[in-house]
């Protein structure tokens, strides 16, 4: 047997990286996350929106195109997102895809903060139409999973917040 630098072996060393990969996958994928990952709601691009958010994960390159039209009250009245992420950043975008219609630009503020805050402190997560992000609360162990998790919600807030300001200035 070979041994690796310092005097473990690669025997030891593979079975350690493949007991920690076969935890993380448990941990991480659910089948909720992976139908959600499978199956995104409201996936392609509107014609018209009136707001375009894009959000990129720079460690891993995840992205995530969204475009919202607004109703009179300014919730979201039609929504597309083009996401490319893995499992947990499609299966957050999946979430969204399932509940966004009917919400404000404060709802989605606010599910963006507590989804941050239960990734990185230890926060309960979102409540109220986005509660189902909670099922991505295991995440928060695995830092280098945080930015393609929150990538489509950081999207679909700048979208919202374009087409506010949108209506602001043609209002004017």
């Amino acid at each position: 047997m070979k041994s690796a630098p310092g005097g473990k072996s690669f025997t030891l060393l593979a079975r350690t990286m493949s007991a920690y990969l076969s935890a993380m996958i448990d941990d991480l994928y659910s089948a909720r996350i992976l139908t959600l990952a499978a199956n995104m709601p409201r996936s392609g691009r509107l014609t018209a929106p009136q707001g375009t958010g894009q959000r990129v994960a720079k460690l891993c390159g995840s992205t995530a195109t969204v475009d919202v039209v607004l109703d009179e009250a300014g919730r979201v009245a039609d929504y597309a997102q083009a996401v490319k992420a893995c499992a947990l950043g499609q299966a957050a975008a999946g979430v969204l895809g399932e509940h966004v219609i009917g919400a404000t630009g404060d709802e989605i503020e606010q599910a963006r903060d507590a989804l941050l805050a239960m990734l990185k402190s230890g926060g309960q997560g979102p409540e109220g139409r986005f509660a189902e992000l909670r099922m991505l609360k295991q995440v928060a162990a695995y830092p280098a999973r945080h930015a393609s998790t929150l990538v489509a919600v950081e999207a679909a807030l700048d979208a919202v917040r374009e087409a506010e300001r949108a209506r602001i200035s043609g209002a004017a």
